[in-house]
């Protein structure tokens, strides 16, 4: 996965930003983003503090092992049934 160039910190610094008054295109040069980019990150990231952002990375990166532990464990059991369906 592409790793982006801006901590969350500094996604979250550049809302707060566009929350003070600044402009989203005067933002995008400023910062050298796309128009994309910053409407994907506002909304993301958009009235998140830095510390539920962090939680946010640590839910998503727990969520991603479950489902990994979850198809590995529905391939186990799909092997099971074939190997026990077959008559030997």
């Amino acid at each position: 996965m592409k790793r982006s160039r801006f901590s969350e910190e500094q996604i979250i610094g550049i809302l707060k930003e566009h929350q003070a008054g600044l402009g989203a295109k005067e933002l995008c040069r400023k910062h050298g983003i796309s128009d994309a980019t910053f409407y994907k990150w506002r909304s993301k990231y958009g009235g998140l503090e830095v510390s539920d952002a962090r939680r946010l990375k640590t839910l998503e990166s727990e969520n991603a092992k479950l489902k990994k532990m979850l198809a590995e464990q529905m391939m186990d059991v799909a092997t099971l049934k074939e190997m026990l369906g077959k008559n030997f």
